[in-house]
């Protein structure tokens, strides 16, 4: 039995559709316990003006052509779509891959997303705002769709916000995604924690997600296990050499 989830990131930039899909069968045969997109609308590195694709649409074809993995985008910007139409496309992917589907959203942090497709950026106190309105809509409108989803589709939130974003995870997630290091992991990890006794609810309930800094961090497992992590993910940009992955995989499944 795995001590612990891993995971794969493949960022849908500077690659082609068929490069993507290749990646994502592959991770699916390797093993892998997720697999997950980002959500932005152009390059973080490398070129600024280089291929790029939205994450939604790739994971209904992900969906479709992995068979055991978990999916999901890490995470999804809450001001790029209506929170109920959000919902109801998370619901229809998770019946195409049988119930494999979580629901990843954050507040949104990227100024050049925002002014590429005419979204108002905003302050962060704005976004967090929404964020705190979209999350109960969510529940709802997943609570309302006929038929419901096809599995768990737990709701993942990423950020480390103590303040706000943390308190949001304690109320409404169900799987919370951050970064190191480890350190800062173990302390979010117990702002978290204080968030949950706050509003009276158990911190087991929410699993405990980290995006490693890169392949040095896999060395770092333990240590990250040790801080409260229990599903560590891994990002893999193109061409997509998964040997990295497989270490993760040794590390966490040993």
């Amino acid at each position: 039995m795995a001590r612990f989830r891993a995971g794969v990131q493949l960022p849908p930039q500077h690659t082609s559709v068929a490069e993507l899909r290749r990646a994502w069968r592959a991770a699916d045969e390797l093993g892998v316990n997720s697999i997950w997109l980002w959500d932005h609308f152009v390059p973080l590195y490398g070129a600024a003006d280089g291929a790029h694709f939205e994450s939604w649409s790739l994971l209904a074809a992900m969906a479709v052509e992995t068979e055991r993995a978990h999916i999901g985008v890490l995470v999804t910007g809450n001001p790029y779509r209506n929170p109920d139409l959000l919902a109801d496309m998370a619901r229809t992917i998770d019946h195409l891959s049988e119930g494999r589907v979580y629901l990843g959203i954050g507040a949104g942090w990227l100024e050049r997303d925002h002014a590429a497709y005419g979204y108002r950026f905003g302050t962060t106190e704005e976004r967090l705002a929404g964020l705190a309105t979209s999350l109960p809509r969510i529940r709802a409108r997943l609570d309302a769709l006929v038929p419901g989803p096809a599995g768990d589709l737990p709701l993942l939130v990423g950020g480390g916000g103590e303040r706000v974003t943390l308190r949001l995870v304690a109320e409404h997630a169900d799987a919370w995604n951050t970064f190191g290091p480890v350190e800062r992991f173990r302390h979010k990890n117990a702002v978290l924690d204080e968030h949950c006794a706050a509003v009276g609810r158990h911190p087991g309930e929410i699993e405990r997600t980290v995006l490693l800094g890169g392949v040095a961090e896999i060395d770092q497992v333990d240590a990250y296990a040790d801080a409260g992590a229990t599903h560590f993910i891994l990002a893999v940009g193109a061409p997509f050499d998964l040997s990295p992955v497989r270490r993760l995989l040794e590390a966490t499944h040993g």
